[in-house]
């Protein structure tokens, strides 16, 4: 199950439960058997904004084991809205092996090596620099659409996982989570 099944929770509708300057939670209840999976799942996410640092919280409760792998697809363009495509940003992740896929994206087993494949980015490279290469997990995203397991990962602990930043315009942008891995896609 790629994204959660036919309708991901993008396309529900959450409810408003509390908001101020700088914040706001929604929640989402998935009830038990929704896209198959079984307990009634409920949810809250908050947004935060402070000290230039946007901070996203998910929290999830269940009444019955089930599979929860929540995320966001936040975009970003460091030259700002309309300055064409990212390919020249310089993006550095704290990751040595990444997760090979099927042709359908979905994971197939044990984290590889990123050292000598285009899926290396221990240093930092430009996004377009390998992003033509015939390599099978930029064909099957049609570029990168991949996982990168998090070096030192030690749960519940906040670590950089990844940093983006522009030659054009200066900006960089650091990402932080509590999780073992950091999806980028193209």
């Amino acid at each position: 199950h790629l994204h959660g099944g036919n309708v991901g929770f993008s396309n529900k509708v959450w409810t408003l439960v509390d908001s101020g300057d700088n914040f706001v939670t929604l929640k989402l209840v998935s009830e038990d058997g929704d896209e198959g999976y079984p307990g009634t799942l409920t949810l809250l996410l908050t947004y935060k904004v402070e000290n230039d640092t946007l901070y996203l919280d998910y929290d999830g409760t269940t009444d019955k084991d089930t599979i929860v792998n929540l995320t966001n697809h936040a975009y970003f363009n460091l030259n700002g809205e309309g300055s064409g495509d990212v390919l020249g940003h310089e993006l550095r992740l704290n990751a040595s092996e990444y997760l090979p896929t099927s042709d359908s994206l979905i994971p197939v087993g044990e984290s590889e090596p990123v050292a000598g494949t285009p899926m290396d980015f221990v240093n930092p490279k430009a996004l377009g620099a390998e992003i033509k290469a015939d390599f099978p997990a930029l064909n099957y995203g049609k570029g990168y659409d991949n996982c990168w397991v998090i070096d030192g990962y030690e749960p519940g602990q906040i670590q950089e996982a990844a940093e983006l930043y522009s030659p054009e315009s200066g900006r960089v942008l650091s990402v932080y989570t509590t999780q073992p891995g950091v999806q980028v896609y193209t």
